[in-house]
């Protein structure tokens, strides 16, 4: 007896990936559990486990395939576990459709086209733009019902239902989709509904604010055809790349930017560093600047904590959050990831560097977990090891500021009537003007140079 594998759900909010790896070959005999395939959503790539057990009579996807929770992967002849309750599919062999999203709906794909979105934070802020597969390319099987979004999209919200196509209109004319009453059958979000709410919000704003469009919508220019002037190569967009894209022109769009440098002197700092390396590699880490900072960091957060928090602009409100997760950026072969340090403000240096040291293995290894790339509430990107003297990062929305780290170098400071050679640390700190009133922003970046430059400020204040 022939059992189809299906694509389970990979995550919340997750729809769909991209296969990397295809893990078996057709007359193999696989057990339950087993990794079959691995797939690369925007967060992370996953080993799926096979839910049944037997012999494998034919591989319905390939590398490089975007495949749909719900698609069937695999089809075991005899053996094991009943495969796990799925969406129906699509035809046997569709071709690899235009990339697809990762969005809240789990349910089977209907006709009209997936939006892919990106939800990483426990506030939930829309940030994605959305991408149209060809007709020809989408499920032929009836539409199922979709189950309402789930209340993580947005802290206190409540759960509604709106089809892919209604959420992606949402979007595109910068509309909350939680925030707009349902007139459907079971309260379900219809497209009038999103415009007539776009059409309330508009005149509430005296009819000047525009509809804002999501990021990478049509108003990008045509490109030229560059084969005119020479050989060129085209070459896909990994999953990571894409969705990097989409939210870092998303954030650069829709928040009002400000950037401020200072530096630090961090000359007692690496003598500290250098003093102690050998202790925390004993306990399995790196004491690196990156953990240093994150630990300083956690600190600031409880000191300003208009810094530790989210703006919700559809309800006028600022969300306090009260905890504190350090997002680190990643530099990985698949492009920047960011997973996230947990609880920085309750651990011990020694198990931050540990933690930060495995974290960072797991993401250019691929073996991080969505859980792992979800509910920062600040970042820092280090491109120290790199070079440059300052940067200007992105904020990662929907955080309210980020640290940029660069290079350290020595250089002479005016100190009791003389030059002195002291190594200094160059620091950018960019942040949402909206939340982030621009003195804050200068006092956040000197108390985080001074506890640098002085630990035990940390102890005092932080």
């Amino acid at each position: 007896m022939a059992t189809e594998f299906r694509l389970p759900e990979l995550g919340e909010n997750i729809e769909s990936g991209k296969v990397t790896s295809v893990m078996v070959s057709v007359g193999d005999t696989i057990a339950q559990d087993q990794p079959v395939i691995e797939v690369e959503t925007d967060k992370a790539a996953l080993e799926v486990p096979s839910s049944v057990s037997g012999t494998v009579k034919e591989i319905r996807v390939k590398e490089g395939q975007d495949v749909k929770v719900g698609a069937v992967v695999l089809v075991v002849e005899a053996g094991g576990a009943a495969p796990k309750p799925a969406a129906p599919s699509a035809a046997k062999a569709p071709e690899p459709p235009a990339p697809e999203a990762t969005q809240p709906e789990k349910a089977a794909p209907a006709p009209a086209p997936a939006p892919r979105a990106a939800a990483p934070e426990p506030a939930a802020v829309e940030k994605e733009a959305a991408r149209e597969a060809p007709a020809e390319t989408e499920a032929a099987a009836p539409e199922a019902a979709e189950p309402p979004e789930t209340a993580g999209r947005q802290l206190g919200a409540a759960a509604v239902a709106a089809s892919p196509s209604v959420r992606r209109l949402a979007r595109e004319i910068g509309v909350d989709v939680n925030q707009v009453p349902g007139t459907g059958k079971g309260g379900r979000i219809t497209p009038e509904d999103v415009k007539a709410y776009a059409r309330r919000m508009n005149v509430d704003a005296g009819g000047v604010a525009p509809p804002r469009p999501a990021a990478g919508a049509a108003t990008e220019l045509p490109l030229p055809d560059f084969a005119r002037w020479g050989a060129v190569e085209r070459r896909a967009m990994s999953t990571v790349r894409r969705r990097t894209a989409e939210r870092l022109g998303h954030a650069w769009s829709q928040i009002p930017h400000v950037t401020q440098f200072d530096k630090a002197d961090v000359t007692g700092l690496e003598e500290l560093r250098k003093r102690y390396a050998k202790q925390v590699e004993a306990a399995g880490g790196k004491l690196t600047v990156t953990a240093i900072l994150a630990k300083v960091a956690a600190a600031a957060l409880r000191k300003f904590p208009q810094f530790n928090s989210t703006l919700d602009f559809a309800r006028d409100e600022i969300i306090y959050k009260q905890y504190c997760h350090i997002g680190i950026a990643v530099d990985t072969d698949r492009g920047l990831l960011v997973p996230v340090l947990r609880d920085v403000d309750t651990k011990n240096l020694t198990q931050v560097c540990v933690e930060l040291t495995q974290l960072a293995e797991r993401a250019r290894t691929k073996k991080t977990t969505l859980d792992e790339m979800q509910g920062g509430c600040f970042t820092i990107s280090n491109l120290g090891g790199i070079g440059g003297t300052g940067f200007t990062p992105i904020v990662n929305e929907p955080e309210v500021a980020i640290l940029g780290v660069s290079r350290n170098a020595i250089e002479p400071v005016y100190i009791s009537g003389e030059f002195q050679p002291r190594t200094m640390l160059p620091l950018s700190l960019s942040y949402d003007h909206r939340v982030i009133d621009g003195a804050d922003g200068a006092r956040f970046l000197r108390w985080v140079c001074e506890a640098i430059e002085n630990p035990f400020l940390v102890f005092l204040e932080g």
